[in-house]
């Protein structure tokens, strides 16, 4: 006698599984139309004592394809992945890439000097700084000896 490991939601993923299939055949696929997945870009925050710092991932996109502004301490990244034209005369095996607009919003927990944001794009990889206002950032209180 095998030893089964008990799934108890194992047919229920199956049948998730299934019905997902039947949809995306009757439906088709993800299309131009279509948005991007959530969480798209990609981002990495970091903060220093100085500044934070957002880093994302925005591969085939130029700076043009995407905006960002501050409003109310929420930064906000917009854009848009724009489709490559498709030839008729090619076959295609798989579309895995996705295109269409995104939008994410992040919430930072310190004033910042919008004035002197700093935005940069290269190879594919956004960089945005956002230097904190004088007064959130860390004081170090010298202690006395008496």
């Amino acid at each position: 006698m095998a030893i089964v490991r008990w799934r108890p939601f194992g047919e229920l993923e199956q049948f998730r599984s299934q019905m997902d299939r039947l949809f995306d055949d009757f439906f088709g696929s993800a299309t131009e139309s279509e948005s991007l997945t959530p969480g798209f870009p990609l981002v990495d925050i970091k903060e220093t004592k100085d500044d934070f710092v957002i880093t994302a991932e925005v591969p085939g996109m130029s700076k043009d394809d995407i905006k960002i502004s501050l409003t109310n301490n929420t930064l906000t990244i917009k854009g848009e992945k724009k489709e490559e034209k498709k030839e008729d005369d090619h076959n295609y095996h798989r579309v895995e890439r996705r295109f269409g607009s995104f939008s994410r919003s992040f919430t930072l927990d310190a004033p910042v000097e919008a004035e002197k944001i700093k935005a940069k794009c290269k190879d594919g990889i956004l960089t945005i700084t956002l230097p904190k206002k004088e007064e959130s950032k860390p004081k170090e209180i010298p202690i006395s000896v008496s």
